[in-house]
């Protein structure tokens, strides 16, 4: 059996689903369980049950500080030691990735996976092409970015999910692997073009004077993490390729400024009545 952590997320869901639509024998683990689902609270050590999965699927539990994310994956990976699991697979960070503010935590994880004794195989996610396009602001006469010129390799999160499904489904061949998992350099310029909008770009002083904006209610760690997202992709940190995830996937990955123009149409707002 397959156990796909954080099954309530968005990663999380889209590999269960993406599992399940190959025929494996998976379920999902949740602090919120449904539709048969075991309850998982990476907080809650003692409660934890992972008898009788072979392979676990640890999605990264990154929405906290560093001390929490890594004593929480500490806590998982240890409960997978004590009730035999066989294999770990961990989504990660790109190895591009290093400069962002939650870089650590993934970091420290992987040395944590790769000591637990466990079989194991990591996949360094590249950041979702549907996050680029979410964190294009929209103006009254187009969209405001703060990615200047910069290029990010990003990649749709259905391909990451169906990557992580592959590898879950025939975990030993992959072990002690770990996979790049980038995609094709998009900037906001492209996007702003599928749309059809003209786009400005604002400065980081702008963009961090923004996010610390109380009324945006964002928690103490999110404006260090996104101002590090922007600065990366503006100065061209993010932009590198790699061959690994077609690679797993067996074909081309789909098409991320697709993915991203999609997402960036989803936060345009409504026109006046």
């Amino acid at each position: 059996m397959i156990l796909v952590t954080g099954a309530s997320g968005n990663l999380g869901s889209a590999t269960l689903a993406a599992l399940n639509a190959r025929g494996a024998s998976a379920t999902g683990g949740s602090r919120t369980p449904k539709d048969g689902m075991r309850r998982l609270d990476f907080d809650d050590p003692t409660g934890m049950d992972l008898a009788g999965i072979s392979t676990l699927v640890l999605i990264s539990a990154g929405y906290a500080e560093d001390d929490q994310v890594i004593g929480r994956h500490k806590a998982v990976l240890d409960a997978a030691v004590r009730d035999g699991v066989r294999h770990v697979i961990y989504t990660s960070l790109t190895g591009a990735g290093d400069h962002l503010a939650f870089a650590l935590a993934h970091r420290a994880t992987e040395r944590l996976v790769r000591a637990c004794g466990l079989p194991w195989t990591i996949l360094r996610n590249g950041l979702y092409a549907e996050l680029f396009g979410g964190l294009l602001m929209w103006a009254d006469d187009g969209v405001e970015s703060v990615f200047g010129d910069g290029a990010l390799a990003a990649v749709s999160r259905a391909d990451l999910a169906e990557a992580a499904a592959i590898v879950a489904e025939d975990p030993a061949r992959h072990s002690g692997r770990t996979y790049d998992l980038t995609g094709t350099p998009i900037t906001t310029a492209q996007v702003a073009e599928r749309l059809g909008v003209p786009y400005r770009a604002i400065g980081l002083d702008d963009y961090r004077r923004l996010l610390l904006n109380e009324m945006l209610g964002l928690l103490p760690f999110q404006p260090p993490m996104l101002v590090s997202i922007a600065t990366s992709i503006r100065h061209g940190f993010l932009d590198g390729t790699s061959p690994d995830l077609a690679h797993v996937l067996g074909r081309p990955i789909r098409d991320p400024l697709a993915t991203a123009v999609a997402a960036a149409s989803t936060t345009k707002p409504a026109a006046p009545q």
